[in-house]
């Protein structure tokens, strides 16, 4: 799996760290998302996909291997 995300969509809701904080995180000026790993292990892919799906923006981008 590699994650993108595209910081000028991003509108800040935080959904993103809610759902995969080892993953996401915020930028504390502002609230845009942070990315923190872009090719997570197996294990996380499932909160990364719910991170997804529920970001207010759509901007993660998920690319499945």
């Amino acid at each position: 799996m590699k994650i993108t995300v595209d910081e000028p969509k991003c509108v800040s809701g935080g959904q993103c760290v809610l759902a995969a904080p080892e993953v996401f995180d915020q930028r504390d000026e502002d609230g845009v998302v942070i990315l923190l790993n872009d090719a997570p292990e197996a294990a996380l892919h499932g909160q990364v996909r719910e991170a997804a799906a529920i970001c207010p923006a759509a901007a993660i981008t998920l690319q499945e291997s």
